[in-house]
């Protein structure tokens, strides 16, 4: 296995550990910007993780996004719980 793999599991393995929890996602959206959400991690399967995002200020209706682990790993994302 390689050290590529034992990370992505390593990940996963936290991402199922904290399934139901809440969490803080900040989103690297590319050229300094940043989206901040809080969600609960919903689901957790073998390539994607998925985290159910209710934006209560906004009043919009609460929405389910899907990461892969790799997203962590590459920074793309950052997960901290609340």
């Amino acid at each position: 296995m390689t050290e590529q793999q034992m990370n992505i599991n390593k990940v996963r393995a936290s991402v199922l550990q904290q399934l139901g929890s809440k969490v803080m996602i900040q989103l690297d959206r590319g050229r300094h910007r940043v989206d901040v959400q809080k969600g609960i991690i919903q689901g957790a399967y073998p390539c994607v993780f998925t985290v159910l995002v209710n934006d209560e200020e906004q009043e919009n209706p609460p929405q389910l996004l899907s990461f892969s682990y790799a997203d962590i790993l590459t920074k793309d994302i950052r997960m901290k719980l609340c």
